[in-house]
């Protein structure tokens, strides 16, 4: 039997007939929809949408960017097993997902998206937002995204969406190689009619499953462990998504191993455990980085090994290297000899097959964790005033001089961050991705609830916080949600901060003003180059922009504006006095936080490879360069 039918509406019916398994537990995995309609959407998909039955919820973003990003947060805070399908309209609509597709490919997030596109008749070529290409009438906006998706079709017939779909709902519930899925859609295309069979829309159950280690695998992985005196275990997104928290704590606390933390793995597991040393790598603190430092085997669970974590292939080039992932292109990296199986289901069986190993580790772990504690406790009290900035470095002094005079004041960030963990509740949800806050997060934060930290740093994409902040609320509404926002990105984007309003969906923006983009002006400074685009000031005649003085810019007054309840807070009193009366409040809220720049957290033995100038000129960038080739010389080659 076949049921004739627009395609729109067929994308639509066969959207709300999907849900995912894992472990007998069944979920609907399309609950609602993200949109921005123009004329490449509005009148196929969008027109089903609007008049098609359905129990879709349809959101309203406010840019195409935003919208894709606050899907990814929400399918990232209900690990990975329900999704926000997005649409955009052709051209510039579709071109803004572009870089929410990077965000959620490089985080292996599920991330649907429909764009319109250019006419499969060709009839009106070139329509509205066409970009023409001299050599081929196929290739239009959307082929931008074939560098960024895991998945890519165009679809040019009614019939053809139904294997579109079907194979994007293969990538999108693959814990290996989940990532964007993007299907570009003729605006013309999107309202013609075919008879479609009616069995392409019955409930369809996507299961999850959890592969175990083959033999082979398995025995190679318990050789290399038993045969280890001091391992240590690195906690990846992997174990998040996979529920494998529980897992990992049973392993560690048999064998005596301890464990430090991803961006995208912290929460996974408590931060007050006596085996969790804390977050690991370039933004690590020191007992993570010591631990690593002083093992000879890294056993890692669920993670991408990007250079952040690894310091760029030097703080542990010369361990071995045991992997548990759903990919063995990830689980392979390092050399690694790899298990490729689901996190929470190897770590199970590796607990078992180990029976009575114990590491060598004493009191190592307690002595690392006691120095860092003090160093947080330093942080965590770092007091600044116009007279007494040298306290971070004589070089930073004038910088921050002129920062508190033109903000009449402000406070050091990592003395903020402290103050907010005490003020917010213990099972408050944070969203960050870029700038310096995701390294003092990542050193600083605590947390002892399940999925309370929601760190974009994959792809470390400026412009995630807020959006991801209320694709966070909308997957937790009973829990407080916190976008903890630098300045620069709150600039480059904020849009979605009117759909919390629109939707009376509570969210709090925590922004952290240090005059735009802080962790980028240390960059330069620290590798000897002269400030300059880094920072948030007046440009004076003909003078280079850093000589200019700093801006001053109201962003309560903006989200004012907008609807939220707003406050500025210069000292940690205001803070404190702000932080309580938003948890009063039932709309969105918006905290101007004066922090003075050179006032983050800086390294713990973790060094970060960046491109620096082999024709220095001077002293500082010849060092710089000196200090590159000998960690270079340390690191791994592959």
């Amino acid at each position: 039997m076949v049921i004739k039918m627009s395609m729109g509406e067929a994308i639509v019916r066969f959207l709300d007939n999907q849900y995912v398994s894992l472990d007998g537990k069944e979920e609907k995995f399309v609950e609602g929809f993200f949109t921005i309609f123009g004329h490449g959407c509005v009148l196929g998909v969008g027109e089903a949408l609007s008049m098609a039955h359905h129990s879709l919820k349809v959101y309203q973003g406010k840019n195409e960017q935003g919208m894709a990003h606050a899907a990814i947060a929400y399918a990232k805070q209900h690990n990975r097993r329900k999704i926000l399908p997005c649409i955009s309209s052709i051209g510039p609509g579709a071109a803004n997902m572009v870089t929410a597709a990077g965000t959620a490919t490089a985080n292996n997030i599920p991330l649907l998206l429909f764009t319109g596109d250019t006419f499969a008749s060709r009839q009106p070529d070139p329509v509205l937002q066409q970009i023409e290409q001299l050599y081929s009438p196929l290739v239009t906006t959307n082929d931008a995204f074939k560098a960024v998706a895991r998945y890519f079709d165009r679809v040019t017939r009614p019939e053809q969406i139904m294997s579109a779909l079907i194979n994007a709902m293969r990538v999108l519930t693959d814990p290996a190689h989940t990532g964007a899925a993007v299907i570009a859609l003729p605006q013309d295309v999107q309202g013609e009619t075919y008879g479609y069979p009616e069995e392409f829309f019955v409930k369809r159950v996507h299961k999850i499953i959890r592969p175990l280690p083959v033999k082979e695998e398995l025995e190679e992985g318990l050789s290399i462990i038993r045969a280890a005196a001091k391992p240590v275990l690195i906690v990846g997104g992997g174990v998040r998504y996979s529920e494998a928290g529980e897992a990992v704590k049973r392993l560690c606390e048999d064998a005596n191993i301890p464990f430090v933390e991803t961006q995208a793995g912290k929460s996974a597991l408590p931060s007050s455990h006596p085996l969790n040393a804390g977050g690991l790598g370039v933004t690590g603190n020191s007992s993570a980085n010591e631990l690593v430092r002083q093992s000879d085997l890294i056993i890692g669970v669920g993670t991408r090994f990007t250079d952040f974590t690894t310091g760029s292939k030097e703080l542990f080039a010369d361990k071995k290297v045991l992997t548990l992932n759903m990919s063995p292109f990830h689980g392979g990296k390092l050399d690694a000899v790899k298990m490729t199986c689901d996190a929470k289901a190897g770590l199970e069986i590796l607990r078992i097959a180990l029976g009575d190993y114990k590491s060598k580790w004493k009191g190592e772990i307690a002595e690392a964790k006691a120095r860092w504690q003090a160093e947080y406790d330093r942080l965590a009290h770092l007091a600044l005033t116009p007279d007494s900035p040298g306290e971070i470095g004589s070089k930073m002094k004038d910088a921050i001089s002129g920062y508190l005079a033109a903000h009449g004041g402000g406070m050091a960030q990592t003395a903020t961050v402290a103050a907010v963990r005490e003020c917010i509740p213990k099972d408050a949800v944070i969203v960050g991705s870029a700038g310096s806050l995701p390294g003092d997060l990542q050193r600083m934060w605590t947390t002892d609830t399940k999925d309370a930290y929601n760190m974009e740093y994959g792809y470390s994409c400026m412009g995630y916080e807020i959006a991801g902040a209320l694709g966070s609320k909308l997957a937790e509404p009973n829990r407080e949600v916190y976008a903890m926002a630098g300045d620069g990105s709150f600039l480059m984007l904020h849009s979605e901060l009117v759909t919390s309003l629109q939707e009376g969906v509570k969210i709090n923006v925590l922004l952290f003003d240090n005059a735009s983009f802080g962790c980028i002006n240390n960059l330069q400074m620290e590798q000897g180059v002269d400030a300059l685009c880094t920072e948030l000031r007046y440009r004076d005649g003909d003078k280079p922009i850093r000589e200019g003085e700093f801006m001053n810019i109201d962003f309560a007054k903006v989200a004012e504006g907008y609807g939220c309840v707003t406050y500025t807070a210069r000292t940690e009193d205001e803070l404190r006095a702000a932080l309580a009366d938003a948890l009063k409040q039932s709309r969105s809220t918006l905290i101007d936080i004066k922090v003075a720049p050179k006032t983050m957290t800086h390294g713990y033995d973790g060094w970060w490879n960046v491109g620096v100038t082999q024709n220095p000129r001077t002293a500082k960038q010849e060092s710089a360069k000196k200090d590159r080739a000998e960690h270079l010389g340390r690191a791994r080659k592959y």
